[in-house]
């Protein structure tokens, strides 16, 4: 063992295709310089023989051990391997330095591109990315492929934002390293794939859902981020208000019929119908789930994901669960006849059916299911409520501030003046927290419809979307845009967010 009193550690990693993070951990060792076919290493444990012989079996070579302090060595680890290490420039450009020779020329061979994707630089750059969105909350990764440049984008509190981008030449090697992770193909460049990661990240595992699909200059891909923990089971905290929580929780605790809930794609409905699927889950109740895909696994709930390969759509694997006999049922979305079919036959023989749909309010829903082909009757039997919902951005607590309210803002919310003229309006100034943006966060505005007997004359009629509305709104509905202006007022969210997400 050489005893040095200082030990110059390195400022670059040695790259080492048997050495892993977690292991030089546990070792408590960092690699200095391989030189002359001698790795020499700096070890905190004095009298470690065990890993040095480990070291020279797994590298074939000859180990000179150096005395380091435990907390340099550990500190260097994670500065030189640790995800955390450096920053995505940094990286970005070492992978580009450091495979640039190789990359020219080599896009089209699935061998290459397999043994590039596998490279310490590729493999620590897509770590890090990875890594870096998660601990930014983003709900997605986008790698996009353009012409002349490579871009990579993350979803934050619902709007995208990009980062910093690798060159567009090491665009066939990460998009080859996140489909080896995802156990795809990665000579198949002309069709769709999708997969799925699950990778431990600090003491959280997550899943993540990969999608792929060819565009003009190469695969455009994404990852939608699955964090277990970022799911919040409680209405309060979602954005409920006190009285609808009310109506909610009463609505929910009917023996059978069909409760939709409908926005369009990213607008927090799993979050609450996971939510209200917990809050009425007990020993006493079967519930199952058939999604596309299972984002969230819920303890005692029976969740099937659904594959349209073999045929086991929402439809067909409607008609198997009910012979489950569940009490409740949640259909992942109602995308055609045939599942809204299925889904009113099981609301009415006794079962509590949960399901989305794609549309612009709540009223909207009802339109789209007589259009469907459901007979009205059937409908009117069946429909119980139907809530319409969208997130809006919260104002960051730690730079929120007094502002003066937008004039044309405020003409285009139809408010009167007298409603505005004491109240107190905020915005975010921007800060670090928010990464400058003035919002962390976001909660949900709603729109909700009881479906009584006034409504249910209406769907009778078959009415208009516009006069079931008008019905709805005459009985108190309060419309997403009453409930983002209430959110206004309470200083939660600003008047362009609540803007930005619903129709006039």
């Amino acid at each position: 063992m050489n005893l040095l009193s200082r030990i110059d550690y390195p400022r670059e990693p040695v790259v080492l295709a048997n050495l892993t993070l977690k292991y030089m951990k546990q070792a408590r060792f960092v690699p200095l310089r391989f030189v002359d076919e001698e790795l020499h290493i700096a070890q905190a444990e004095i009298d470690d023989a065990a890993t040095v012989q480990a070291l020279e079996l797994a590298c074939g070579c000859k180990v000179v051990p150096h005395h380091g302090r435990l907390d340099e060595v550990m500190e260097v680890i994670e500065q030189l391997y640790g995800v955390n290490s450096k920053s995505i420039n940094s990286i970005i450009e070492e992978a580009d330095k450091d495979l640039a020779e190789v990359i020219v020329g080599g896009d089209d061979d699935v061998g290459h591109l397999r043994d590039l994707a596998q490279e310490a630089p590729i493999i620590r750059l897509v770590n890090r990315l990875i890594v870096k969105a998660v601990e930014m909350r983003a709900s997605d990764i986008h790698f996009e492929p353009f012409e002349h440049r490579f871009r990579v984008r993350y979803r934050l509190d619902g709007l995208l934002q990009e980062v910093e981008s690798p060159p567009a030449r090491l665009q066939a090697a990460i998009i080859s390293r996140v489909k080896i992770m995802a156990r795809l193909d990665i000579s198949e460049r002309r069709r769709p794939q999708d997969g799925r990661i699950k990778l431990k990240i600090g003491d959280r595992e997550i899943d993540f859902r990969i999608s792929t699909i060819p565009t003009h200059y190469g695969e455009s891909l994404v990852l939608r981020i699955l964090d277990r923990e970022s799911l919040v089971l409680d209405l309060a905290v979602l954005g409920f208000p006190e009285n609808l929580q009310a109506e909610w929780d009463a609505l929910v605790a009917n023996p059978y019929g069909m409760i939709l809930v409908t926005g369009p794609t990213g607008s927090g409905k799993t979050s609450t119908l996971y939510t209200t699927l917990d809050k009425i889950n007990t020993p006493t109740q079967k519930i199952m789930t058939l999604e596309d895909p299972i984002e969230y696994q819920l303890d005692g709930i029976n969740q099937i994901q659904t594959n349209p390969k073999i045929g086991f759509n929402f439809a067909n694997g409607l008609r198997s669960i009910v012979r489950q006999d569940p009490d409740i049922i949640l259909v992942g979305e109602i995308r055609d006849q045939e599942t809204a079919q299925i889904a009113v036959q099981s609301a009415l023989t006794g079962h509590l059916l949960f399901s989305t749909l794609h549309t612009n309010d709540a009223a909207g829903a009802i339109t789209r299911l007589l259009d469907m082909g459901i007979e009205n009757f059937l409908l009117s039997s069946t429909l119980l409520g139907i809530l319409a919902q969208r997130l809006v951005r919260v104002i960051c607590p730690h730079c929120k501030e007094e502002m003066a309210p937008d004039a044309k803002l405020l003409r285009a919310m139809k408010l009167p003046p007298e409603e505005t003229e004491t109240m107190v309006f905020y915005q975010g100034r921007g800060c670090d927290e928010c990464r400058h943006t003035g919002f962390k966060g976001r909660i949900a505005i709603f729109e909700y419809l009881s479906v009584d007997d006034e409504i249910r004359r209406e769907i009778h009629r078959e009415s208009s979307t516009e006069v079931i509305r008008e019905t709805a709104l005459k009985k108190g509905m309060v419309t997403l845009r009453q409930d983002g202006w209430h959110k206004v007022r309470e200083g939660i969210t600003t008047v362009s967010e609540v803007l930005r997400v619903t129709m006039g």
